[in-house]
């Protein structure tokens, strides 16, 4: 609250000489304001949020209770991405395991190698109706593979535009590929 000061010295006395005019001296008080500045910072600590979670939604499929569930896939349509240690990608068409190789991270590298596949795919069967294609890539990991290479896929799939991609175990067939330089010594049944 703010009030005028009256009481300063002898304002009232007459000096030698004349009348001195009374000097007033003003207060303000400063609590209601230092109040309402700690109000409002409190108000808004307690109702802002800093920073949103930024985290990658990922719809996970549910497995199908019966067989009639299961969807065929035409083989050809498949492109199997394995991530191993080094930063090094084994990859092979189709669902039988044979002729493995090897890529990176590289734009040249992973990046070309679906567009590639995208592109077979989208002679042989066209696009769907959404104008996207319908390649599917099964991506799976050594336990060698680190974390961020599985991010780096993922932001693949996302940069070629990728709609239709798993996440998936690696078969023993496909470890056994991988240990032996990408060659498949045993047959499965």
């Amino acid at each position: 609250m703010a009030d005028i000061d009256t009481s300063q010295g002898s304002g009232n006395k007459k000096h030698k000489g004349g009348v001195r005019s009374k000097k007033m001296s003003t207060r303000v008080d400063l609590t209601p304001m230092v109040d309402l500045a700690f109000l409002l910072i409190t108000f808004f600590m307690l109702t802002t949020q800093l920073s949103k979670s930024v985290a990658m939604d990922l719809n996970m499929p549910k497995p199908p209770e019966n067989d009639e569930e299961k969807q065929t896939v035409k083989e050809s349509k498949v492109l199997n991405l394995i991530l191993d240690k080094d930063n090094k990608i084994w990859y092979y068409n189709g669902t039988t395991v044979v002729g493995l190789k090897t890529t990176d991270f590289s734009p040249e590298g992973l990046r070309d190698i679906i567009y590639k596949k995208q592109k077979e795919v989208d002679a042989k069967f066209g696009k769907d109706k959404d104008g996207d294609t319908e390649t599917i890539v099964l991506i799976k990991y050594t336990k060698d593979a680190n974390y961020k290479n599985l991010v780096d896929v993922l932001d693949e799939m996302d940069i070629t535009k990728t709609k239709i991609y798993s996440i998936q175990d690696l078969s023993d067939i496909e470890q056994e590929a991988v240990d032996n330089g990408g060659t498949v010594t045993t047959f499965a049944d």
